[in-house]
C-alpha cells in the first residue's frame, strides 16, 4: 500500500469519525473507533490463520449466504471445534467465536438487526476473558455500550452502533486491509485524534517524528554506536509509554523477532487500553509484551519492585516520553527507594529528574536510556541541579540534544532529549543544537527525515559541526557548575564579520572626494543658466 493510500484510508476513517459522533466528544468516539478497528484486525488476522490451518476443509460461501466461512464450518464440523481452537492458540495465541468475528458483526450492522448491540457486548466480554492465553481484563473497559451518548434506548444505540459499524466496514472495503495497513491506519487515528485533544494528547501520543529519534538511538550498539545497530534486545522499558507508539517504533527498527519482549507502564486506563490494543493489532503476541497499568512514581509494579538483586530486572534499552514537569508528593519514604536513595527527591514542582531516576534504575549496565524532557532539567537549579551534577560526575549523561519549539500537540515549549547510559566510553559530552532544523507548519513543526537522520547519524558518530555538534569535555562543562543550557557550548548565532576600521575610513574619504567634485561640476552648469548653485541659502 502507497503512502497516498494510507494517507486516503486515515482520512477516509477520520472522516467517518467526524461525521458520524454526532453530540459524542472526540475522546470518547475516539475509543469506539479503535476499538471497532482493532476487532477488524483481530477478524481478519485470525480468518486467514484458520484458513491456513483448515486447508481444503475451509468452506467456500455461495451468493445467498452472508456467514463467515468459519461461522458455516463450525455448524459443518461441531465435534472438531475443540481440537481446532488448540490449534489457533498454539499457532496464533488467540481464538474469536464465528458470531463474534468482524465480518458477523458489520452482517448484523448491514441488516440493522436488534441483537448487534448484544453481541457486540458478549464479543467484547468474550475477547477480554477467553481469546488468549493472558486475559486482557478491561481491554474494553472504556466503551459503555449503554451509553445515552449512543442513544436514549437500547433501539437508539443498536440503530446508531449499525450506522458507525456500516460506514467503518465500507470504509474499509475501498482498500486492502494487510495487517500492516490496520495498524497504520489504528496509528494515523491515534496522531488525528491526540490532534484535536491538545494539551490532553500529552497523556498518550508521541509524535513519529520523535519516536524515530529515539528508537535510532537505542537500537544502536550501546558502548560503540558508530558499530551500528545491535542484532537483539532481550527487552525495552517505555514507563510512560501511552498509547505504545514509542515501544512499537523501536520494534520496527529492530524487525519483528529482535526484542525478546517489550515492557511498558502507564497510569491513564483509557490510554492503557489503547496500548495493549496496538500492541495486538501491530502483530505482536500476548507473550511477547507486557502492560502494566499503574503509578511509574510510586513503582507500584510488582515485576519491578523485586528486591532479589539476582531476579530484578533490568532492560537493554529503556525509553519514555514522561509528562512533563508533572506535580508530585515525594515523601520520606520515597527518599530511601533505591531508585532515588543515591541521588535525592526531584522537587514537588517538577517530578521529571524522578521520571528519569526511575528509568535509569532499571537500566542494565550495558544499556542505554533515551528521554525526552522540558529544557529546565538542564540548567534549573536546588535539588535538579544536584541530580544533574551526580549523573555528570558519575559519567551517565552521553548526549544532549536540543529540538525545536512547537512539535508537541500537548506543548509549544522546546525539549531536550537526554541519552544516559551506565557504561559509557567518551570522557565528555556529545551536544546537539537541532532547534533550527525543522519545517514550519500552521500548528505544529515538524522535523522531516533529513532533520532525523542527521541528529541519529550525529549521535552515531559522534561528529562535531560548527553551530550544530560539538563533544565538550567534562572539564568545560564544570567550569560551567554542570549546567547544560546547551546555548553555553554549541550557539547557532550567526557569527558577525569583523570590520576594517581603516578599509572604511579610506572607502568614506574616497566617497566625500568624489561628492565634492560631483557638486564642483554640478554648480558649474547651474552658474551658467544663471541659477543658485547647490547649497546656497
Amino acid at each position: 500500500m502507497t503512502e497516498i493510500d494510507q494517507k486516503q484510508l486515515g482520512n477516509t476513517l477520520w472522516g467517518i469519525a467526524d461525521t458520524l459522533r454526532g453530540a459524542m466528544n472526540a475522546d470518547d468516539f475516539r475509543d469506539y473507533m479503535l476499538s471497532f478497528l482493532f476487532l477488524r484486525y483481530l477478524s481478519d488476522n485470525y480468518a486467514q490463520a484458520a484458513q491456513k490451518e483448515l486447508g481444503s476443509d475451509y468452506p467456500e460461501l455461495g451468493t445467498v449466504d452472508r456467514r463467515t466461512p468459519l461461522a458455516l464450518w463450525y455448524t459443518q464440523n461441531p465435534d472438531d471445534i475443540e481440537e481446532f481452537e488448540k490449534q489457533m492458540r498454539r499457532k496464533i495465541h488467540y481464538v474469536v467465536r464465528p458470531e463474534f468475528l468482524w465480518g458477523s458483526i458489520s452482517e448484523l450492522a448491514r441488516t440493522q438487526n436488534r441483537d448487534l448491540l448484544h453481541t457486540l457486548q458478549k464479543g467484547f466480554d468474550y475477547i477480554e476473558n477467553e481469546s488468549f492465553a493472558s486475559t486482557f481484563n478491561g481491554l474494553f473497559s472504556e466503551i459503555n455500550l449503554n451509553s445515552e451518548k449512543l442513544g436514549k434506548d437500547y433501539s437508539a444505540r443498536n440503530a446508531k452502533l449499525c450506522t458507525i459499524i456500516q460506514a467503518i466496514a465500507d470504509g474499509l472495503a475501498q482498500f486492502s486491509t494487510n495487517q500492516d495497513v490496520l495498524g497504520d491506519a489504528y496509528e494515523y487515528l491515534i496522531g488525528q485524534f491526540a490532534a484535536g485533544s491538545g494539551k490532553k494528547a500529552g497523556e498518550f501520543y508521541t509524535p513519529q517524528q520523535i519516536s524515530s529519534i529515539l528508537s535510532g538511538i537505542v537500537t544502536l550498539d550501546s558502548q560503540d554506536p558508530s558499530t551500528g545497530k545491535k542484532k537483539q534486545l532481550e527487552s525495552v522499558l517505555d514507563f510512560a509509554c501511552g498509547s505504545g507508539s514509542l515501544l512499537l517504533n523501536v520494534r520496527h527498527r529492530m524487525g519483528p523477532h529482535g526484542i525478546g519482549k517489550i515492557y511498558g507502564q502507564e497510569k491513564n486506563i483509557t490510554t492503557y487500553n489503547l496500548a495493549r490494543m496496538n500492541m495486538l493489532l501491530h502483530g505482536v503476541k500476548d507473550s511477547e509484551f507486557e502492560i502494566y497499568h499503574g503509578d511509574t512514581l510510586t513503582n507500584d509494579w510488582d515485576l519491578l519492585r523485586e528486591t532479589n538483586p539476582a531476579k530484578a530486572p533490568k532492560f537493554d534499552a529503556v525509553v519514555a516520553n514522561p509528562p512533563f514537569s508533572y506535580r508530585w508528593e515525594p515523601s520520606s519514604a520515597l527518599g530511601e527507594d533505591m531508585r532515588f536513595k543515591n541521588y535525592g527527591l526531584a522537587p514537588k514542582s517538577a517530578a521529571d529528574f524522578a521520571f528519569l531516576l526511575h528509568g535509569f534504575h532499571y537500566l542494565k549496565p550495558e544499556g542505554v536510556m533515551a528521554i525526552i524532557l522540558p529544557h529546565g532539567v538542564l540548567f534549573r537549579g536546588g535539588a535538579e541541579e544536584r541530580i544533574r551534577t551526580k549523573l555528570l560526575k558519575d559519567g551517565n549523561i552521553d548526549t544532549v540534544i536540543g529540538l525545536p519549539a512547537n512539535l508537541f500537540f500537548s506543548t509549544g515549549i522546546p525539549v531536550c532529549i537526554l541519552v544516559l547510559k551506565k557504561c559509557k566510553k567518551p570522557d565528555d559530552v556529545l551536544f546537539i543544537n537541532a532547534a533550527e532544523h525543522f519545517e514550519k507548519g500552521k500548528r505544529q513543526n515538524r522535523l522531516r527525515p533529513e532533520d532525523i537522520d542527521k541528529i541519529i547519524d550525529t549521535y552515531q558518530l559522534r561528529r562535531e559541526e560548527g553551530r550544530y555538534a560539538r563533544r565538550v569535555p567534562m572539564a568545560e562543562i564544570e567550569e560551567n557548575g554542570y549546567n547544560l543550557n546547551i546555548s553555553r557550548y554549541v550557539s547557532t548565532a550567526q557569527a558577525e564579520d569583523e570590520i576594517d576600521l581603516q578599509a572604511v575610513h579610506k572607502e568614506l574619504t574616497a566617497l566625500e572626494r568624489k561628492i565634492a567634485e560631483a557638486t564642483q561640476r554640478h554648480n558649474a552648469f547651474l552658474q551658467e543658466l544663471d541659477l543658485p548653485p547647490l547649497g546656497a541659502p
